[in-house]
């Protein structure tokens, strides 16, 4: 199933819903048929969501075998600084003009 996310301040995010559901929650929210992350709310949703970017960057950084050598790592477009990123960038405009998230499935 699909996710919108929509604001004022930017174009529509549409993304599954099991990568929405893993978003909102970084961000304290819950998906549901409908939900909102309010303009006051911004700030510390982007800081949650841009501290679970870093600590994912520090994790995949410090993985290593065994032997030293560097673990083979899933894909570019399943690590979550990429698939956060249309998600965050609809964040900061939305805190930039003072505007709300919203989001229906």
């Amino acid at each position: 199933m699909l996710v919108t996310f929509h604001s004022p301040a930017t174009a529509d995010v549409t993304m599954l819903s099991d990568l929405a559901q893993y978003l909102l929650g970084i961000v304290g929210k819950r998906i549901g048929k409908r939900g909102v992350i309010s303009s006051k709310e911004l700030p510390e949703a982007i800081s949650k969501l841009e501290a679970a970017i870093t600590a994912e960057a520090a994790v995949r950084a410090d993985e290593k075998s065994a032997d030293g050598f560097a673990v083979a790592r899933a894909p570019a477009c399943t690590v979550l600084p990429n698939r956060a990123y249309p998600f965050l960038d609809m964040m900061r405009a939305a805190r930039q003009q003072q505007a709300d998230i919203l989001w229906g499935v």
